[in-house]
């Protein structure tokens, strides 16, 4: 059967055209004002439409549109609003004032997910949200940058709870002509495609955009009629089916998102890898310079290398990316022949050590085609360099090249509109335009307690109603009595401490700590003067069965009659969800077993909407901890059994709720204000608020990856590659002779004892066989030694070159005594050159 189509839209009245503009570009998601319009067109249309203004122009009545139309003031308001809207386009921002003579600079950040708002439901949890607040962040920076990534026909999936409270999974198409993604297309008026070879088969993929202010998001979709039917299905669903499917995903993302970006006619100068998933980018980036440029394989990794940044979120070797060998090389193999590369040599590219029966990581692939590199906090960054530490085997783990660049949240997707003008009206215009200036958060300290606290109460009321109205709908939904129903108009109370517990299920994060100590739980959630409820929310993988165990006992211990309305789990967590919770709650409560927390952003958009955070010293949580900011659970320790770490923090956790934070909470004065408990707000809002945001971590991977790659890149790529050839051939020759080097410390001074504040001076003599003193740097790496004799905490100084004799060069460096204590030093030397942007990737290094 042959079906036609045709497009219907919606017959917008002339005076209401702009709404059209601001319903196709996600601005609207961090701009209450421009929310608020359509609230006011039909705020039940608005929650129906899931907060998705395109499908609500489309669904609203003709005689609505015109009655609005006609409506003075609500004209009036659309045209203020639209007006702020295209300032805002136009405005500058950061970039252009801060570093406006850059050239041609253009960052592509790919993802596997964005989470943006969820009238856009193509994002699983932390890592979509997070990629969503990069792209906000940019776009109000200023920042040159366009997003990549795939557009899933049924995202990943709504949650549902049977009686039982087991999780199952549903997954509903999304219809993408009443969404606010718009289809690209050549400047002939054809749909825009482009072809990806996938397992012998050649994929097409249609190429959707997505506006975000000032940046755009580009999705691939390859459910395109052309394309095979397991080849459709490429981008049905994120995180599903099995590893063939991960695969093939995982090439259009890398591969077909580089030839997307060609094919609209843009070339990035720096690519950034949110997460291994894209990282088959890399090879697909040589592939293009070999074919276009007529270069080598080593000549156009050169340059490939350093214009890449990659980012790690995982902090376990379980939680990266592998793929069996036979699997890629169905898949890659025509990649290997394409660049030339003996098919050993390419699947050496993801894998860690030299045997030949290790799986290909794409984390391993992306460490080894990307100069820049970084965990999200700076535990994560501890642990990412000690996980990968085999792949740079000989450095001292404080140097292997992964640095740390903390999360942050965009503060305006995330704050609630009351506690937003609050801040307007007391911090000033500054906190729209610059919120990553801490200057401006200080000024928090100036809101009046009383004015604090009545905005945070009407929030914690909002949060009770709508969890109310959530379970309500949960239990008709699954049949339940009108009993049940009654119930669930009655749970929570609006006044009680209310404490919040919402992420991705995972048995890691131990949603069910409280749970070990059932009475005692029981004892302060139903305490007649002082009580404590908690509101859970969150799906777990639909693979893990442990997590969905873990969902279920949450929801079994909340039907005890004692405490079913002290206690709710909330389903189908998504964006809404999350931000009624992180606006409403008293407490973010955060359990995961350290280290296993990468960073975790929920805990920061609670901070700064008032809530303060009770956690493991994990993720970004090391970092914000103080004092007068929350609670720590124990003191950062790690434990070989995991029992007995469950059995202490359970402890200690429940003697924080019980001995601190209850008591804190309800420590009133004459007025009924918890003085303290608001002076702690404050304090956490002031804090947290002016360092964990996306603004901060986006001007901090601009100035230390983005333009530094750029740069790099730029002088690589000069005079036809010039500089790449030059960098190859050198490349070549030192790791030819790099076996014939050796290096031994000459003479040293001949006191045991030198007075703290005097330096030793050092004297190295090396053989560097063909290789030129300038290819070289001999160093001195010093510091205290442990009790086992080994450096700790060492330090470098580079030694100067002071000529040759008969039996080498001679290098001489001082090493500096600024401390008292037992010292220990050796020599070394690595490759040196001005266009080594990375000088341990690959690895060349000789001790002493």
């Amino acid at each position: 059967m042959r079906v036609r189509h045709f497009h219907v839209r919606p017959n917008i009245p002339e005076e209401l055209e702009p709404l059209v503009d601001l319903a196709r570009n996600l601005w609207f998601s961090w701009n209450w004002e421009a929310v608020q319009l359509f609230i006011r067109l039909d705020p039940a249309l608005w929650e129906k439409s899931y907060q998705n203004p395109v499908l609500m122009l489309g669904t609203l009545s003709q005689a609505d549109l015109n009655a609005a139309a006609r409506d003075e003031s609500f004209v009036a308001n659309v045209r203020r609003v639209h007006e702020n809207f295209m300032n805002y386009l136009k405005a500058p921002g950061w970039f252009r004032e801060s570093h406006g003579g850059e050239k041609d600079f253009l960052a592509a950040y790919f993802s596997c997910e964005f989470g943006i708002d969820e009238g856009l439901p193509i994002y699983s949890g932390g890592l979509g949200v997070l990629s969503g607040d990069h792209l906000k962040s940019a776009s109000d920076l200023g920042l040159p940058l366009v997003g990549v990534g795939l557009l899933y026909q049924k995202g990943y999936f709504r949650q549902v709870l049977n009686l039982d409270g087991w999780q199952q999974e549903l997954y509903p198409d999304n219809d993408w002509f009443n969404m606010p993604v718009t289809l690209e297309r050549a400047p002939d008026g054809r749909v825009l495609t482009i072809d990806v070879p996938v397992g012998g088969e050649t994929v097409k993929a249609r190429i959707w955009r997505v506006q975000i202010g000032k940046t755009p998001l580009y999705l691939l979709d390859s459910n395109v009629k052309e394309n095979a039917p397991r080849m459709r299905e490429i981008t049905t669903t994120l995180y599903g089916g099995d590893r063939d499917m991960r695969i093939r995903q995982e090439i259009l993302l890398g591969i077909g998102g580089v030839r997307a970006l060609r094919a609209l006619g843009l070339s990035p100068t720096v690519y950034h890898m949110n997460e291994g998933h894209s990282a088959f980018l890399a090879l697909e980036r040589i592939r293009t310079l070999m074919a276009e440029h007529g270069i080598s394989f080593a000549e156009a990794r050169e340059q490939v290398f350093a214009s890449n940044v990659f980012t790690t979120h995982t902090p376990v070797p379980a939680g990266n990316e592998v793929f069996g060998q036979e699997l890629v090389r169905k898949y890659v193999q025509p990649m290997a022949e394409e660049l030339g590369l003996p098919w050993q040599e390419l699947l050496g590219l993801g894998q860690v050590g030299t045997a030949k029966s290790h799986d290909f990581g794409m984390t391993v692939l992306a460490l080894r085609t990307a100069a820049f590199a970084n965990g999200v906090a700076r535990l994560h960054a501890e642990t990412s360099r000690k996980m990968w530490r085999e792949l740079w085997p000989t450095l001292p783990e404080a140097e292997i090249p992964i640095r740390s660049i903390t999360n942050g949240i965009h503060t305006r997707t995330w704050l609630s509109h009351e506690v937003g003008e609050l801040f307007s009206r007391y911090m000033g215009p500054r906190f729209v335009e610059k919120p990553g200036d801490h200057s401006v958060w200080d000024r928090v300290d100036a809101i009046p307690a009383g004015e604090l606290w009545r905005i945070h109460q009407e929030r914690r009321e909002r949060l009770v109603f709508f969890a109310r109205k959530r379970l309500k709908a949960q239990l008709q939904r699954q049949g339940a009595g009108a009993g049940s129903l009654r119930g669930a108009e009655e749970v929570l109370n609006p006044e009680a401490l209310t404490i919040g517990f919402s992420r991705r299920f995972a048995t890691y994060k131990r949603a069910g700590l409280l749970f070990r100590q059932p009475e005692r739980l029981i004892r302060m959630l139903s305490h007649a003067e002082r009580p404590m409820q908690i509101i859970f929310a969150g799906k777990a993988h639909p693979q893990d069965h442990p997590a969905k165990e873990i969902i279920k006992s949450v929801i079994h211990f909340a039907t005890d009659p004692r405490i079913r309305h002290r206690l709710v789990f909330l389903e189908d967590y998504d964006i809404n969800v999350a931000r009624y919770m992180v606006q409403g709650v008293d407490v973010w409560l955060n359990t995961p077993r350290r280290p296993l927390e990468a960073s975790g952003t929920s805990g920061m958009k609670a901070a700064a909407n008032g809530a303060l955070n009770v956690s493991v010293l994990d993720g970004w949580w090391c970092e914000g901890y103080a004092l007068d900011t929350g609670w720590a659970v124990g003191s950062g320790e790690v434990y070989n059994d995991p029992e007995e770490q469950d059995y202490i923090e359970c402890e200690a956790l429940f003697n924080l709720l019980e001995q601190e934070i209850v008591p804190l909470f309800y420590d009133r004065d004459k007025g009924g204000l918890p003085r303290e408990w608001i002076a702690m707000m404050k304090s956490s809002m002031r804090k947290l608020g002016a360092y964990f945001n996306t603004h901060r971590m986006v001007q901090e991977y601009a100035e230390s990856c983005y333009l530094p790659a750029h740069r790099a890149g730029a002088r690589l790529a000069e005079g036809g590659f010039a500089g790449a050839k030059a960098l190859a051939s050198w490349r070549s020759r030192v790791a030819e002779s790099w076996s014939r080097l050796s290096i031994r410390v000459e003479e040293v001074r001949k006191q045991k004892e030198v007075p703290v504040g005097s330096a030793v001076g050092v004297t190295v003599r090396a053989d560097l066989g063909p290789l030129a003193a300038e290819d070289v740097s001999v160093e001195i790496y010093y510091g205290p030694l442990d009790t086992s004799g080994e450096i700790r905490d060492g330090g470098i100084v580079r030694a100067r070159h002071d000529g040759r004799d008969g039996n080498g060069d001679l290098f001489r460096a001082e090493i500096p005594c600024k401390v008292t204590g037992r010292y220990g030093y050796t020599a070394r030397v690595v490759p040196r050159h001005a266009d080594l942007v990375n000088p341990f990737t690959p690895l060349l290094l000789t001790w002493e």
